[in-house]
């Protein structure tokens, strides 16, 4: 799979895994990636329903140890300028519907494609990390809002599940597994799903996926068994 040379990503399935604070477990690995002492944050998955000031002030509380200056997209009146200015970007969790909508209605789509096929580091969490595959199409969210298309940035040459959940043998739900979903999917979508279990990240950097955390990913492709991927480099 060829992924453009330029790009430099985090794609990480959430931003607080059981037990730990708000981006606790990945802070060191997220900020050695971004290499700034300034950051420009994308708020608009709104998790909880939370403003977009309150969510900025969360993000900018969990870095303040390290000297990183936290700014929300939404603070800026020309926001295509901000993106284009930045020196890093952090997309966060939350809803995937509403956060493409909101990129879509504000035709920040492009700029966003743009500004990361110049290198500059973006990192994305959940939702974020969402947007980083070809469609929104396998998100595990409630669709509360209708973004004008699916398509998301095409960073990647397939779509993640974060938060990949395995079947649990001694659940009571009966309900459709992860896994099951991904292959309903499959009967209408061609491109390969990558579920990414929690406290798990891809980090694409040279034009190259490496698989990072101490879990494996499970790899959904059309047609075919899924598989699982150890951490390291990814080739399929």
């Amino acid at each position: 799979m060829d992924i453009n040379p330029m790009y430099n990503l985090l794609v990480v399935s959430t931003s607080t895994i059981y037990g730990s604070e708000f981006l606790s477990y990945i802070k060191e690995d997220f900020v050695d990636f971004i290499q700034s002492d300034e950051l420009l944050f994308v708020p608009y998955a709104s998790p909880s329903g939370i403003s977009f000031d309150k969510y900025t002030a969360k993000v900018q509380y969990a870095l303040a140890d390290k000297n990183i200056t936290v700014t929300g997209l939404h603070e800026y009146q020309n926001k295509k300028k901000a993106i284009q200015d930045a020196k890093a970007i952090f997309v966060g969790g939350g809803n995937t519907f509403l956060l493409l909508k909101t990129l879509y209605d504000l035709d920040l789509v492009h700029q966003l494609r743009s500004q990361v096929a110049k290198g500059i580091p973006y990192i994305g969490t959940s939702a974020g990390s969402n947007l980083t595959g070809l469609t929104i199409g396998t998100t595990n969210d409630m669709p509360i809002v209708y973004p004008p298309s699916f398509e998301a940035l095409s960073l990647l040459p397939f779509n993640i599940n974060p938060h990949y959940l395995d079947p649990d043998p001694n659940s009571t739900h009966k309900g459709e597994t992860r896994e099951t979903r991904i292959q309903e999917f499959h009967q209408f979508n061609s491109q390969p799903v990558l579920g990414l279990r929690e406290g798990s990240w891809l980090k694409v950097s040279q034009g190259k996926i490496t698989l990072e955390g101490s879990l494996s990913a499970r790899l959904f492709q059309a047609n075919a068994e899924a598989i699982e991927l150890t951490p390291g480099l990814i080739n399929f």
